[in-house]
């Protein structure tokens, strides 16, 4: 089958290529059933490729049915939790579709995450068995407790890659993704077949994914936006990308995007923005999803000046325990909306509801907390039934469906479009991530010299919202912030430690004696106690790293032997200083190269190497 992918989309923004509607008769099944029927109609398309590895259906089709045996012979049918703790790619996919033949609940947990994470997780889930790879078999017995492993890529070749006997209902037990809890007790939403066949419904008839696709996959193993990029490729016949920004960089987006002709996009808006200024370059790309954080006007502004008038920018809300709830379609030539990017739409079999404090609708164009009204709702919390009563309740007026509160506050419009307004608890998003403010501040109250602490997301001005500590030493004494970072690291998953440290004398309280959230400063741009001594650029290359370097992060001054980490800086904050690095310097380090190296001299070093020894008459750098 061939699809015309490049066309015009419709007045209304949506897209009008040529595509198979995804039926309503394939919810009855499991989603092994509608891979395998993909599979057989198509063996030899490209299903998966990341880096060098290139799979048809065909190959991820056995590979996984080896697996499936593999698992049964452990355990038994019993749909009961595995874990997959594997990195992005094909060994990753194929583990969890031979996890889903074999009749499991995969559990996708990330290597890369702190073991106390990976611990607490594994724990939770009461896993009988753990999938990984070779290279990663001492982490499982690290963390694992003694549970038992199966290597993925040890498997015995010779075993039958014909499908496992074993029929799955589509209302049994397909994953369980953690969202949060990494200092308490994890908080792991448990779905089913039908309802990921349903979230894979909704988003192939909205957005027209066709056979011809060619699907982004960048979101890590243990990040439920990735369900929708792979089973939305799987099950239609499309392909699916695998990319890992975080060891990639997020600068080597764009030319992967071009390289591998990719057709759906697929992030968080803060990712996006590293990605638009190359739109010109990506002539495959027809549609790009933003959803995980709220997309901005200066989003669309971006989208607008730089790509095709016939590519469709989506951005979208969904959750774990909901998946695509509402759309908003914008195309180039499009006015730009005021102030807030609307949220569009509900989406079939979706309906939004916007609930006051007791519970009741809110009225016409007043904010509310967004419910959202189902019947393909998630299952539940994992071993949480108090957490699932107090999110989830049966709909007394429609029976067979219930009602999600997401704990996002809504307003909807007068042309009936919802815009998202951000939370109303203490979720915050950081670069796409569900961050509970409480398992932070739990955190910081067990670092050794803190009274107290506190922890905020604050915009102020900045490209990309941030997490700020508030601190208040022991005794006067200022730990160091190197310090700080290093066991926070040890309790929080990356994107949960805080990117600035700010010292306070006391935290400020509102009349409740609760922290006044309202009255915590904004962290100053000064250098913060870093525990090294500050050493000032002693040459022209140090000083011009040390100027981007303070751009990009906010602080001032910057000395060669201060660590990029402990400044505040991530993989993206990475990226943009390593954009101007290569348009100033000629050089483009990569992203291993300054985590390998995370301070000025360091870096300086390596630029130097790359650039060779200088003419004797030739100005220093």
């Amino acid at each position: 089958m061939t699809c015309s992918l490049r066309s015009a989309p419709g007045p209304d923004g949506r897209p009008t290529n040529a595509f198979e509607s995804f039926p309503r008769v394939a919810l009855d099944q499991s989603i092994p059933a509608r891979f395998e029927s993909i599979a057989r109609r198509w063996p030899d398309r490209l299903a998966v490729k990341a880096g060098s590895a290139a799979w048809s259906y065909a190959v991820l089709d056995r590979a996984s049915n080896r697996l499936a045996r593999a698992v049964l012979d452990r355990l038994g049918p019993v749909n009961e939790p595995v874990v997959v703790l594997l990195p992005q790619g094909v060994e990753q996919i194929a583990a969890v579709l031979g996890a889903l033949k074999a009749g499991k609940i995969y559990v996708p947990l990330d290597p890369a995450q702190p073991p106390a994470v990976l611990r607490a997780a594994i724990a939770e889930t009461g896993t009988r068995l753990v999938l990984t790879a070779t290279a990663r078999v001492e982490l499982p017995r690290e963390i694992s407790g003694g549970t038992a492993t199966l290597l993925v890529d040890a498997l015995d070749q010779s075993v039958t890659g014909e499908p496992p006997a074993l029929a799955v209902e589509a209302d049994a037990g397909a994953y369980i993704f953690y969202t949060s809890g990494s200092t308490g007790r994890p908080k792991g939403v448990l779905d089913t077949h039908r309802n990921v066949l349903h979230n894979v419904m909704r988003y192939t008839n909205t957005l027209h994914l066709a056979a011809d696709d060619r699907l982004t996959l960048l979101q890590g193993p243990s990040f439920s936006g990735a369900v929708s990029s792979l089973f939305g490729a799987l099950l239609n016949g499309a392909a699916v990308f695998p990319f890992d920004v975080a060891r990639e960089g997020a600068a080597r987006i764009a030319p992967w995007l071009a390289a591998e002709g990719i057709t759906v996009y697929h992030s968080v808006p803060a990712l996006f923005r590293h990605v638009a200024r190359h739109g010109a370059s990506l002539p495959a790309l027809r549609l790009i999803r933003l959803e995980g954080d709220r997309a901005s006007v200066h989003d669309l502004e971006l989208f607008r000046r730089h790509f095709r008038t016939d590519c469709v920018l989506v951005n979208g809300l969904g959750a774990t325990e909901c998946g695509l709830v509402c759309q908003f379609f914008f195309t180039p030539d499009h006015p730009l909306p005021e102030q807030v990017v609307p949220i569009g739409s509900p989406v079939e079999d979706m309906d939004i509801l916007l609930l006051g404090e007791d519970g009741y609708p809110v009225p016409r164009g007043a904010t509310g907390e967004i419910a959202v009204r189902s019947a393909y709702l998630a299952a539940g919390y994992w071993q949480r039934p108090e957490l699932t009563a107090a999110r989830f309740r049966a709909d007394p007026a429609r029976p067979g469906s219930r009602i999600y509160r997401t704990g996002d506050l809504g307003r909807l419009r007068p042309d009936q479009m919802l815009e998202h307004l951000g939370r109303e608890d203490g979720v915050a998003k950081v670069r796409g991530r569900r961050v509970e403010i409480a398992d932070v501040e739990s955190a910081l109250a067990m670092l050794p010299g803190v009274a107290e602490g506190a922890a905020a997301v604050r915009e102020d001005g900045a490209a990309e919202p941030r997490l700020v500590a508030y601190l208040v030493p022991m005794d006067g004494s200022i730990p160091s912030v190197s310090g700080i970072r290093r066991a926070l690291a040890e309790r929080l998953p990356d994107f949960m430690v805080p990117s600035a440290i700010v010292m306070l004398e006391r935290l400020p309280l509102n009349d409740n004696g609760k922290v006044d959230r309202g009255a915590l400063p904004p962290p100053g741009r000064e250098r913060p106690a870093l525990g090294v001594t500050f050493v000032a650029p002693r040459k022209a290359l140090e000083s011009s790293l040390a100027e981007a370097w303070a751009e990009t992060l906010g602080v001032t001054p910057i000395g060669i032997h201060d660590n990029f980490l402990d400044l505040g800086g991530d993989s993206l904050k990475a990226a943009a200083v390593l954009a101007r690095i290569a348009s100033e310097v000629g050089v483009e380090p990569s992203l291993e190269e300054l985590f390998d190296a995370p301070t000025v001299a360091g870096l300086a070093e390596r630029i130097e190497r790359r650039l060779g020894p200088s003419p004797p008459d030739a100005p220093p750098m």
